[in-house]
């Protein structure tokens, strides 16, 4: 170590010593602050969302647009109005081919190679999925050479080749994923409570089947580009290091000739809540019993949703101080892992749900305490010290769902895309402070109903200690092949 350093080390650890003595002076005396962190105090964490650009484009495209200059770079993301709820009942799986091959299947001006070979040169990326509700293409690109990146941008979301070559690729790789579903136990308890809540031939509890996605054809990803690709259907948000008048002008070369047209979306059925308790069991010769418990809830417009949020991190959602894992976990020792979340719907109602992975053997006390657990929170009102730790939290943490002008946008884009208003997230904010004991309690009894779950349990059913049969009917799931 360089000698005329050591001084100067040791002359901080001197420092840090006299000023921790002091501290602690000053907290024996009461005159400075207290050393328990869980003591502190501070100011509430406060944030305002900055000022984003709306335009609309002649052709009907909407567009949202935030500089920042902070980094030589732009992003687009685009949010399209389609989704695999909308996919034929005999081709489940169709959207997640269109989403592979829209980025890898070429366009009408470059291959699938070209284009990989073009952004690589560039180290830029672009990106297509389509969710459930939604479809998303992403452009990463340096400033400097957003101008193609955006015509390759531009090219795939409007003129996809579907080269017949990918279009085979993809459907391989979905066809091998789906013979591989029985391998984790994870995505079969997913999968089978999402189709238990829904309904299996609902459009949000389907699932693709070898057959469905074998009957995929490269006109059927021609079919629904058609039907749902128009710039009428498309927004766009622009973040990075950009003038908004170049923006515009770049913007309405590359979509400006994209012709509107209107579109017809299919309708989505009606959804019913089920009059009974439903117990659940898919047999997996497995050491661990994957347990899911819920129900359909509030979609996010709804005035009880925000005391929903609350409750659900006083139940199992803030995991470390919830309820759930204090005494599931923590004090029982029945699972390590617990909790629980809620999913607020859009277009369908949310989902409410609590989840364990809990050895074989104690599946039952398992289910046991978290039935318990949501029954309790439906019948006395959460402590004064949870609902403040739980608003501290939800305020504290606010801020990070804006962490950079990307999120910021693409919250604004998604509230947009359902038709909540601009001000929600404020709206949001507000009525969490306002909360109180008993808005909580008249929320979960209006909302949670213990008596009319859905149960599932994955396992393997013979190392149960007790019969699950105690909670309701049960039904044994059977796994189709290839389903």
């Amino acid at each position: 170590m360089n000698q005329r350093i050591v001084p100067t080390v040791l002359g901080v650890l001197a420092l840090c010593l006299v000023l921790s003595a002091a501290a602690l002076a000053e907290t024996a005396t009461g005159s400075g602050p207290p050393l328990d962190p869980r003591a502190m105090k501070f100011d509430p964490v406060t944030f305002t969302t900055p000022k984003v650009e709306r335009v609309v484009l002649e052709n009907g495209m909407i567009v949202y647009l935030l500089p920042d200059a902070e980094l030589p770079l732009a992003s687009i993301t685009a949010m399209i109005r389609t989704g695999a709820v909308y996919e034929p009942k005999d081709k489940v799986g169709l959207t997640g081919i269109v989403s592979t091959v829209m980025r890898t299947g070429g366009t009408a001006r470059m291959t699938g190679d070209q284009i990989d070979e073009e952004l690589e040169f560039l180290a830029a990326s672009v990106s297509v999925v389509i969710g459930a509700e939604s479809g998303t293409a992403t452009l990463d690109v340096l400033k400097k050479d957003f101008r193609r990146g955006l015509a390759i941008f531009a090219d795939v979301l409007r003129s996809p080749a579907f080269e017949a070559g990918k279009v085979e690729m993809a459907k391989r790789q979905a066809l091998e994923a789906i013979r591989r579903r029985p391998e984790n136990p994870a995505g079969i308890t997913a999968r089978e409570f999402r189709k238990l809540l829904f309904g299996a031939d609902h459009p949000f509890g389907r699932e693709s089947t070898l057959q469905t996605v074998s009957s995929i054809t490269r006109e059927d990803l021609i079919s629904f580009h058609r039907q749902f690709f128009a710039p009428g259907a498309v927004m766009l948000g622009i973040t990075g290091d950009f003038d908004k008048t170049e923006m515009l002008t770049a913007l309405r070369a590359a979509f400006g000739d994209w012709q509107p047209k209107s579109i017809r979306l299919p309708q989505i059925p009606a959804i019913g809540a089920p009059a009974a308790r439903s117990v659940n069991i898919v047999r997996r010769e497995i050491t661990q019993t994957h347990l899911r418990v819920g129900q359909l809830t509030v979609k996010e417009d709804d005035p009880d949703y925000f005391a929903l949020a609350l409750l659900d991190d006083i139940l199992g959602g803030n995991s470390f101080t919830s309820r759930l894992f204090r005494d599931v976990r923590s004090r029982q020792g029945l699972a390590y892992s617990v909790g629980s979340a809620i999913r607020p719907g859009n277009m369908a109602p949310g989902i409410f749900l609590m989840h364990a992975l809990t050895k074989a053997p104690t599946t039952y006390q398992a289910l046991s305490s978290m039935l318990g657990n949501l029954e309790r929170i439906r019948q006395e009102p959460v402590s004064d010290q949870e609902l403040q730790h739980s608003k501290d939290a939800f305020m504290n943490s606010f801020v990070f769902s804006f962490a950079d002008s990307g999120q910021i946008v693409s919250r604004l884009m998604e509230l947009d895309y359902y038709g909540l208003p601009a001000d929600f997230l404020q709206r949001f904010r507000d009525s969490v402070v306002k909360l109180t004991k008993d808005d909580l309690l008249r929320a979960a009894q209006k909302h949670l109903h213990p008596d009319r779950v859905i149960i599932l349990a994955v396992g393997k059913e013979e190392d149960f200690e007790q019969p699950l049969a105690a909670f309701g009917q049960v039904h044994i799931i059977t796994l189709t092949p290839g389903g």
